[in-house]
């Protein structure tokens, strides 16, 4: 198989960003950069993708938009927005983060996460640790988050974190970022980070199954 027709196949089949996925038009502005940041701390514990996913467009649709409607919301409307999403187990603590974040948001960057990545200064991992600064983000958070960031923050680029990269070597595709990177356009290179993740998640015979499809 042709690596390049390969990742084409893989990009058609699992090719959505986990923003998009959430309702997140991804820009970079203030209101959508933190939106993301919100759905990098619902994925950063042991839940289903998916359902993380709901739970960022219930917090959206009640409102909690911006890190100054997250801090001004109450404890319990975030719980029950995360709630109305089935996020349980985890609920109560991370309406606690969510508040706490925003007000490290507003307090640090004045609601304005560009200003984050100005204090990085273009180095990838002065970001990452940047991001694990916020309640509840550890390594794989601030990875997710520079994931999907790269679609408006090209100094990230090529940015694939391990579970990515382990995908690729599964499906003995390139699995390095560069290597990866060869085969896609720039504006691809966050869909396909996320398609494989996508792959890893639908199963190694699904994910095969795609690559082998005419």
């Amino acid at each position: 198989m042709d690596t390049a027709e390969g990742i084409a196949r893989l990009l058609r089949a699992y090719g959505r960003t986990y923003a998009e996925e959430a309702g997140i038009t991804l820009r970079d502005e203030p209101a959508p950069l933190y939106r993301l940041l919100v759905l990098t701390v619902l994925c950063s514990v042991r839940i289903r993708a998916g359902i993380a996913t709901d739970a960022a467009r219930e917090l959206f649709a009640a409102g909690l938009r911006t890190p100054r409607a997250m801090a001004d919301s109450s404890w319990r409307a975030r719980v029950d927005a995360l709630g109305r999403a089935h996020y349980v187990r985890y609920d109560e603590s991370t309406a606690t983060a969510l508040g706490d974040g925003a007000a490290l948001v507003l307090d640090r960057y004045r609601g304005d996460l560009r200003r984050l990545r100005a204090r990085a200064s273009g180095e990838p991992e002065k970001l990452r640790g940047l991001l694990q600064e916020v309640p509840r983000i550890g390594p794989v958070g601030a990875g997710v988050f520079c994931r999907e960031a790269q679609a408006v923050w090209p100094e990230l680029r090529p940015y694939f974190d391990e579970r990515a990269l382990a995908e690729a070597a599964a499906l003995a595709l390139p699995h390095t970022p560069a290597g990866l990177a060869r085969h896609v356009p720039p504006k691809d290179l966050a869909r396909l980070a996320a398609a494989l993740v996508r792959a890893g998640l639908s199963g190694k015979e699904d994910a095969a199954e795609v690559l082998r499809a005419a």
